[in-house]
């Protein structure tokens, strides 16, 4: 019995060198070293530049747009999504560029792929076939919707902000706007770690497009974010009852952090 054990230990051990040995042969030694490296984990995620991670990735920022899409139409004589509103210049750009490199994301935005991306951890990578009664596994490289959400919300409720209808309809009512009532109203806004909330004010008084593409004017979603209600000078003590429960404070990931001075 102890010699029908070693046999099959001896077969079990070739069989995992061969296939150990098939796979390398796919994906070299430095692919694995790779996939484990710490910067996929926390806390090293946490703390990970955009040059780390494009040192591996950068073929996310080099790919561009089709020039003619499946259906044989031609990206230049179609406009995207993206382009409809005013602060969109040029031709069309990946999703990735979009975000990172292109002149409104450098002007705007501090993004970073950590943003939202926060690491790929194989043991949490989706099975194949999919198991849809397992509820632990998640999607490598998934982002949290929320992330998203927070710039890609539907346009808030309206009714609740005072308008007689959506932006979209009674924005020549405001003068096409926003900030002719939020001079006054939440005007502490936009202090989280990948916006640039100065660029964005001055950007805001000329253009009502830039306020209005991350508050509806981009939606991907039908429900718009709760956004966190900061105080501000003048808001009143009494709490609306559709704002009751939201958070004031953003969530720590993405808060500033203030660089504290040493007295001595």
């Amino acid at each position: 019995m102890n010699r029908y054990y070693q046999y099959l230990s001896l077969i079990v051990m070739s069989l995992c060198t061969m296939t150990i040995s098939a796979d390398q042969e796919k994906h070299p030694a430095d692919y694995y070293r790779s996939l484990w490296d710490s910067v996929h984990f926390s806390p090293s995620i946490n703390s990970a530049t955009n040059e780390q991670c494009l040192s591996c990735h950068q073929e996310i920022i080099d790919r561009k747009v089709r020039t003619i899409s499946p259906a044989g139409v031609k990206s230049e004589s179609a406009l995207a999504w993206y382009q409809t509103l005013t602060t969109y210049e040029g031709s069309q750009e990946t999703f990735h560029r979009r975000h990172l490199i292109t002149p409104l994301a450098k002007k705007l935005m501090k993004m970073k792929c950590t943003t939202c991306h926060q690491g790929e951890n194989p043991r949490e990578e989706a099975v194949i076939p999919p198991d849809i009664t397992n509820k632990h596994f998640t999607l490598r490289k998934s982002v949290n919707p929320e992330v998203c959400l927070m710039c890609h919300g539907a346009f808030p409720d309206y009714k609740r902000m005072g308008l007689p209808s959506h932006w979209n309809t009674s924005r020549d009512l405001f003068q096409n706007n926003c900030l002719l009532c939020h001079n006054g109203v939440r005007t502490n806004r936009h202090q989280v770690n990948f916006l640039n909330p100065e660029a964005i004010e001055t950007s805001g008084k000329e253009n009502s497009d830039v306020c209005f593409g991350c508050h509806g004017g981009r939606q991907w979603y039908r429900i718009s974010n709760p956004y966190p209600r900061h105080s501000w000078p003048g808001m009143a003590k009494e709490t609306p009852e559709w704002a009751k429960g939201r958070p004031t404070e953003s969530n720590p990931r993405f808060q500033i952090k203030q660089h504290k001075v040493s007295n001595k």
